[in-house]
């Protein structure tokens, strides 16, 4: 062969030798995929998945933590590291303190590595949620369901302590999360609807409420919603909204149509508390909300 043509040859050679290292090169960084996120997830018994069986027993058996709540369904969906410290009864005072003995501040969980950071907080602040439904099924039973007495005894008095207490208390709480996990995503979910917006025929069983409380009930919600989003608003934090997701939803509704499940006759061992078909649906609300794969 004359050594020109042998030198063309060997000169094509040592190109394709280099292309093809160069994209066996390439082939690692292509593969490669991004780390998963570091995924908190924090907040009251809404978030644990309190009632929602199979029961968490890596958590205090106090918090009543589900393994099939809604930050579990998200990090099994979107793949990210999950460091749940969700617990049943939480209020703001438990971000930065001890809820229960041996129990650690839900704070402590964050630091400058964390991503995302989800919760649900500010129901149990002030019992607003107890309270309320303690007092208007108490006074729907004594008045056989008919008229609005809980409306007539405690008139704006929840309400008040949401302005006075509870937005202040989650303000506060979401600007400590985003002093301990400065690089994160911080979301806060508003509660999916308790009640309907009035009365529905057949409700008083389950949830023995007077039929003019259901409505009073309802707006003390969308208050207290409503005071989580300013909070979240003001702190940078990112709200995901329930009110429209979780509408005819409510546990007045039948088994399978309903994400809450009510006083009586409901299929969680917590009532008034999220089942797992709403658990679910509140992954699905963050994710799209966040914009999470």
């Amino acid at each position: 062969m004359p050594i020109r043509a042998r030198a063309r040859i060997l000169a094509a050679a040592a190109v394709a030798a280099g292309c093809l290292a160069s994209v066996g090169l390439a082939a690692p960084a292509q593969a490669s995929t991004a780390a998963p996120l570091n995924y908190v997830a924090m907040g009251d018994s809404y978030s644990a998945g309190s009632g929602v069986l199979p029961i968490d027993l890596s958590a205090p058996l106090e918090c009543a933590r589900s393994s099939v709540n809604y930050p579990h369904d998200l990090a099994a969906r979107t793949g990210a590291q999950l460091t749940d410290v969700t617990c049943g009864g939480a209020q703001t005072k438990d971000f930065a303190g001890s809820q229960y003995p041996g129990v650690a501040p839900q704070l402590d969980a964050l630091d400058s590595g964390t991503d995302l950071v989800t919760m649900t907080i500010g129901g149990n602040d002030n019992n607003t949620f107890i309270d309320a439904i303690l007092a208007c099924g108490s006074a729907g039973v004594l008045s056989l369901g008919f008229g609005h007495p809980c409306q007539s005894i405690y008139g704006s008095s929840f309400d008040q302590q949401i302005d006075s207490t509870t937005y202040p208390a989650v303000r506060a709480a979401l600007a400590a999360v985003r002093a301990k996990a400065p690089n994160a995503r911080v979301a806060i979910v508003g509660y999916p609807w308790i009640v309907p917006a009035t009365a529905v025929p057949g409700c008083f069983a389950k949830m023995p409420i007077a039929s003019g409380d259901v409505p009073y009930l309802r707006e003390l919600e969308a208050h207290l919603n409503a005071a989580v989003q300013r909070a979240a608003s003001e702190t940078g934090a990112t709200y995901v909204d329930m009110a429209t997701a979780s509408n005819g939803h409510d546990a007045c509704q039948p088994i399978g149509s309903r994400w809450i499940e009510p006083v009586l006759w409901g299929t969680n061992y917590v009532p008034v508390h999220p089942n797992a078909l709403g658990e679910s649906h509140m992954a699905d609300q963050v994710i799209s909300t966040l914009g999470l794969g």
